[in-house]
């Protein structure tokens, strides 16, 4: 199997990059990770790009011509394939134009319910009976492309939002791989 080149963007904790790096490792999964591109050099997710020797770079996203950087670094490293995970900032229209249906995000949420930030003190204000998560093809719109696959759970009568989160995490872990091989065995 020939694995697609793929950078995955981070802005936190990684640990969705850090599932994505491992199910790489497997031969069977259709992607390796090339590249890792943080806008927050204070990224925890940087620490498991340095453990598995993937190269990374900080683009300064207050800069004016950062997505300039980020092209030219995607085509040094021949990325043919882009993941969000816990990436906090819009994709440029230039990105979206050159890497058409070739960028995918993990979203906190089942889609089109709660895009955008804050999804967990928005489920329980709005007493949701439903949880989960969605990975879906990023477009102009935010959290608006079509969805690849989406996992759930039902909301307990004791969940905040700190074990909505966890029991999120732990649903992205199985979703976004699950997402990924969907999409490269229907390619």
């Amino acid at each position: 199997m020939v694995k697609r080149k793929t950078c995955v963007f981070i802005s936190g904790q990684g640990s969705n990059l850090k599932n994505l790096i491992i199910r790489s490792r497997d031969n069977n999964f259709p992607i390796k990770i090339s590249l890792i591109i943080s806008n927050n050099k204070k990224a925890n997710g940087i620490d498991y790009a340095k453990k598995y020797n993937i190269p990374y770079i900080f683009v300064n996203t207050n800069y004016r011509l950062y997505e300039n950087r980020i092209l030219r670094y995607l085509k040094k490293y021949k990325i043919s394939f882009i993941c969000l995970a816990g990436y906090m900032k819009i994709i440029s229209k230039n990105l979206l134009k050159y890497y058409q249906k070739q960028i995918i995000n993990i979203h906190p949420s089942l889609l089109p319910k709660f895009k955008g930030l804050n999804t967990f003190s928005r489920m329980i204000k709005n007493k949701e009976v439903k949880a989960g998560c969605t990975v879906h093809y990023v477009n102009e719109k935010l959290d608006g492309g079509s969805i690849i696959i989406q996992k759930s759970f039902f909301i307990t009568i004791k969940d905040n939002e700190k074990v909505l989160k966890t029991k999120t995490q732990r649903l992205e872990h199985k979703a976004f791989p699950e997402g990924i091989v969907k999409i490269f065995r229907n390619s």
